[in-house]
């Protein structure tokens, strides 16, 4: 009878992998994963921590005619993948780790996606007014005047 020889280091990379790969599939499933991938507006409050920003966007005048995705993502395929990687990556390890700042506020980058959104969408009445501006660069960024046009009022 041969005797099998049985690679200790193999076995202990294959265990690693395993507990590292079921940890992302249960973590995945927990954090209902998959429904970042739709432009489902109740997608962005999974987590409690987003529960204000929709309901006042419901209640806004973009309600009927925006999600969340049409204002907070590039429209770009490459540039809305990119957006939603590093924006889950940031958010699952604010969330994880209860590092984010309260309020919520949005960062520069987003910012800026917010801005060229604004642009985009309303290109015909803003058109003579800005171009492409960069946020911070120019008084005319649109949520200079309009902070509230997306998620209603402030409290």
């Amino acid at each position: 009878m041969k005797k099998i020889k049985i690679n200790t280091g193999a076995v202990v990379l294959a265990v690693m992998f395993g507990i590292l790969g079921g940890s992302g599939v249960i973590t995945f499933w927990y954090a209902e994963g998959l429904s970042y991938f739709s432009t489902d507006p109740d997608a962005c409050a999974n987590c409690h921590i987003m529960q204000n920003q929709l309901n006042s966007w419901q209640k806004a005048s973009h309600h009927t005619f925006a999600t969340c995705v049409d204002c907070h993502l590039p429209h770009d395929f490459m540039g809305k993948y990119l957006a939603k990687a590093k924006n889950g990556y940031f958010h699952s390890k604010g969330f994880t780790l209860q590092d984010f700042p309260e309020p919520i506020r949005i960062t520069s980058g987003n910012l800026q996606i917010l801005q060229d959104n604004c642009v985009l969408c309303h290109k015909d009445i803003v058109q003579n007014m800005i171009t492409k501006t960069k946020f911070g660069e120019d008084p005319m960024s649109c949520v200079h005047c309009h902070r509230d046009a997306g998620h209603g009022e402030s409290a």
